[in-house]
């Protein structure tokens, strides 16, 4: 793949008219434009490309006025560091001027704009991510990076630990990348560097570290990234609730999503690694600064407890009334990963394993049912407002539950006089 000279013919993006008039408006009067970065190494790797990211000599702001001129409207999202949105049939594409590093605290950079190609290949991170691509579909590999596309090697472009101190979230990207395009163990010197840099993390917002580590566990198989990770002592300085925990559930969950065609699921993923603890897990959303929604599910998977593989659809109906349906599927996967990691040698995984798949069957068409009786409804039967309309309430909806959810309105109604004398 190093002898490739084009992505001609790979790359049905390149061919879309708009994206070429916009580098054509770019490339006039003596100035260059440029696919940059991830599409061209998606489209050299056989996988899908979303963003398209273009590097042009142009300054900022004439970007601005030759993509407007080009009938494109341009956003300025990122000026400060040379980086315009133009938007072209509703379809964005982020320019950015090329650039040198003036100045670096390990989070945020000060960069000085330029016309170097070398220069702002230089600063890039990983030399996958520093390939060049024309119009018509020329490669451009300032530093190497064909050479480790083809063998699959992440490797940071010059030393990486200058490239780590410039932003040590690269210390994460590290192993982000490898977990989605590397291959055998991670580049020595890239791994021992974010081994010994790896303090350096504390010093990102809680978003940024949150961000790689869902990427990462997003990808196909992410378990060898994390096992390396481990032996860096990188994971349990963002994850220190996999310390004693461990990852050895991994391997199995990413075996079982693939065989039964379950999509990756990094929350899931996530709650293999850490301890099915309320407070930990608590703790651990607000220092990741996670949304409402991945916390939810995070403190529901904790409070949820698996019933028995064996129980009956009915039992199973019962226990789910009053649980969280997503934290019961979370618990329920992760078993069934378990079990048939265990089935090979263990014939009663393998039962275990079928009871699980059974249990996860009937949670695909669950519905939960309704109460036929509300509170307005014991108070129309004669209870006065108070606090014992809602414990009568409770005691009538255990009753209904205990049935199999089969008694009707009018026999609850007439079970209010015994549950209120109780109340």
């Amino acid at each position: 793949m190093s002898d490739i000279k084009s992505i001609s013919g790979k790359a049905p993006w390149l061919t879309n008219e708009q994206l070429q008039v916009l580098l054509a408006a770019l490339s006039v009067g003596g100035e260059g434009a440029r696919v940059v970065g991830g599409a061209v190494r998606n489209t050299l790797l056989g996988q899908p490309v979303s963003d398209i990211d273009i590097a042009t000599t142009c300054l900022p702001q004439e970007t601005l006025r030759r993509a407007e001129g080009a009938g494109f409207r341009a956003v300025p999202t990122g000026i400060a560091h040379g980086t315009i949105t133009v938007v072209a049939k509703g379809r964005p594409y982020e320019v950015t001027t090329l650039r040198a590093d003036v100045e670096t605290d390990g989070r945020h950079a000060e960069v000085a704009f330029g016309k170097d190609w070398q220069v702002d290949a230089e600063r890039r991170d990983f030399t996958i991510n520093a390939l060049y691509v024309e119009a018509d579909g020329t490669i451009v590999d300032l530093v190497g990076g064909l050479a480790d596309i083809e063998s699959q090697t992440l490797r940071f472009i010059g030393d990486p630990e200058q490239r780590i101190r410039e932003d040590y979230l690269r210390i994460l990207r590290f192993f982000r990348f490898f977990a989605w395009y590397g291959k055998g163990r991670p580049e020595t010197e890239g791994l021992k560097a974010c081994a010994r840099l790896k303090s350096g993390l504390s010093r990102l917002s809680a978003e940024r570290v949150w961000s790689e580590l869902k990427k990462l566990l997003s990808a196909p198989d992410p378990s060898r990234a994390l096992l390396w990770m481990r032996q860096a002592g990188v994971l349990t300085t963002v994850l220190p609730e996999t310390e004693k925990w461990g990852i050895d559930a991994i391997h199995g969950l990413v075996q079982t999503e693939q065989a039964l065609g379950w999509e990756a699921d990094p929350m899931l993923r996530l709650a293999s690694m850490v301890p099915p603890n309320t407070e930990r897990l608590a703790e651990l959303a607000v220092r990741l600064k996670l949304s409402n929604q991945e916390r939810d599910r995070l403190a529901a998977f904790a409070a949820t407890v698996p019933p028995h593989p064996e129980i009956s659809e009915t039992g199973f109906a019962k226990r789910l009334y009053r649980s969280d349906v997503q934290g019961m599927e979370d618990r329920l996967r992760l078993a069934l990963a378990s079990a048939r990691n265990d089935a090979a040698s263990d014939d009663a995984a393998m039962f275990r394993a079928g009871n699980l798949s059974r249990l996860l069957d009937y949670l695909k068409d669950y519905a939960r049912p309704k109460f036929p009786l509300s509170g307005g409804d014991l108070v129309t039967a004669g209870l006065s407002k108070g606090p014992d309309v809602g414990k009568v309430q409770r005691a009538l909806e255990d009753d209904w539950i205990e049935s199999g959810f089969s008694l009707e309105r009018d026999e609850l109604l007439a079970r209010i006089p015994h549950h209120a004398g109780k109340a």
